[in-house]
C-alpha cells in the first residue's frame, strides 16, 4: 500500500429547526428582551434554566429568577485564531460565567482585549445586541465584557414572572462541521485508480467475495487483505436499490427538481457502491435491476478532493453518474445476495 501522508477534510454542513420546549422558550423569550435568567430548584438557581435537575433528575419547574447581568469568571480558554464560524473576528476566551443571582456556571464568550487580561475572579458583564437585533438567541448577547463597575447585578436573584405565551418557541441553527483525517493507504489507492479511469476491488482470498474500493480487510472473514488481493472491476452493473429524493430548499442546496440515489452491484463483485447518482433518464424511470454504466470525466477535468475515508464508493469528480446502457432488467435473483 502507499506510504503516502494525506489529508482528508470533510466538511458536514445542515440547517437545522428544533422547537425548545416550555423551559427554553422562556429563557430565550426573556433573553430577546435583554434579561437573563435561571430557575430555582434543589435549593440552588440553575442558569440557563434546565427542565430537570441534573442531580436528583427531578423536574425543575418554573421557579424562574433572574440572573447578571454581570458575573464572574471561574476558568476559561483563550481562542488565538477564531474561525468563520466564531461571532467575535479577533482573539477572545471561551469562559465558564457563574452569573449574579445563580449558583451554576454558563459558558459563552469573553472580550477582553487581551489574554493577559484574563482571570479566573474577574468580573465581566453581558454586552447585548441592540435591541431591534435581538432574535432570542445565545448570540443576542455579543460577548461578556469586563465589567465597568464590578458591584454585585441591580435585580440579581429576584423573581421572574414568565409570560403566559412565550414570544420565542422554535429556533434556527446551522450545523458546520469539518473533520480532517490521515487518508489511508487504501483510500489512496482508490483515488489513484479513479484518476486513471479504472474501479478497483479486493478479492477475500478465504471467501472469495470481490469488494469495491479497497477495504484492507474482509469484512466476513476479519482477515487483512493486501495489495496482492487488488483487482480491476468493470465500470458497469446492475441497480440494486434506490431513493428518489425530493429536495427541501436550504443554505447551500443547488438542487431543485426530485433527483435519485442509487447502488449499484458491478459485474463479477458482492458489495455495491452505494449513493451514485443516475444520468440520462427522469428520476421516475429508475428502477431495480437496470443495467447502468459509468460516466467518465474527461481525464483533464478528474478530481478527487472530496474524496476521504468516511464511504467505500466516491467517485469524487471523476465518475459524473451512470447511465443506462439499455440491457434488459437482470432478474432479482442474480443480484439479491450482496453486501454494502
Amino acid at each position: 500500500m502507499p506510504d503516502v501522508v494525506r489529508e482528508s477534510v470533510f466538511n458536514l454542513q445542515f440547517p437545522f429547526t428544533r422547537s425548545l420546549g416550555s423551559t427554553l422558550s422562556t429563557f430565550f423569550s426573556a433573553l430577546a428582551q435583554g434579561q437573563l435568567i435561571g430557575v430555582r430548584t434543589g435549593g440552588r438557581v440553575i442558569a440557563p434554566p434546565l427542565e430537570y435537575d441534573p442531580d436528583t433528575a427531578a423536574d425543575a419547574g418554573t421557579d424562574y429568577v433572574k440572573v447578571g447581568p454581570k458575573g464572574t469568571v471561574s476558568s476559561w480558554t483563550w481562542v488565538p485564531e477564531p474561525t468563520h464560524l466564531h461571532t467575535v473576528k479577533h482573539p477572545f476566551a471561551f469562559a465558564f460565567i457563574t452569573l449574579d443571582g445563580a449558583d451554576t456556571p454558563m459558558i459563552h464568550v469573553v472580550d477582553a482585549g487581551s489574554e493577559s487580561a484574563m482571570a479566573a475572579g474577574m468580573r465581566v458583564e453581558a454586552k447585548f445586541k441592540p435591541t431591534e437585533e435581538c432574535a432570542g438567541r445565545i448570540d443576542d448577547i455579543i460577548a461578556f465584557v469586563p465589567a465597568a463597575d464590578p458591584s454585585p447585578s441591580d435585580g440579581a436573584g429576584e423573581p421572574y414572572a414568565a409570560p403566559a405565551e412565550n414570544a420565542i418557541t422554535m429556533l434556527d441553527s446551522f450545523c458546520d462541521l469539518t473533520y480532517v483525517d490521515n487518508t489511508s493507504a487504501s483510500t489512496l489507492l482508490w483515488m489513484e485508480s479513479l484518476l486513471k479511469g479504472q474501479i478497483i476491488g479486493q478479492v477475500c482470498p478465504m471467501c472469495n467475495r470481490t469488494y469495491v474500493g479497497p477495504r484492507n480487510m474482509c469484512c466476513v472473514d476479519a482477515i487483512p487483505l493486501d495489495e496482492s488481493t487488488l483487482v480491476t472491476v468493470p465500470d458497469r452493473g446492475v441497480v440494486t436499490n434506490f431513493t428518489i429524493i425530493t429536495p427541501v430548499q436550504y443554505p447551500g442546496q443547488t438542487e431543485t427538481e426530485p433527483f435519485v440515489r442509487v447502488s449499484i452491484l458491478l459485474e463479477g463483485t458482492d458489495a455495491v457502491m452505494a449513493q451514485q447518482s443516475v444520468l440520462e433518464i427522469p428520476a421516475s424511470e429508475v428502477r431495480v435491476g437496470m443495467h447502468v454504466e459509468a460516466v467518465w470525466a474527461p481525464e483533464s477535468e478528474r478530481d478527487v478532493s472530496d474524496i476521504g475515508n468516511r464511504g467505500w464508493g466516491s467517485g469524487g469528480e471523476c465518475i459524473r453518474g451512470w447511465r443506462p446502457t439499455g440491457q434488459p432488467d437482470e432478474p432479482a435473483e442474480n443480484f439479491v445476495e450482496r453486501m454494502m
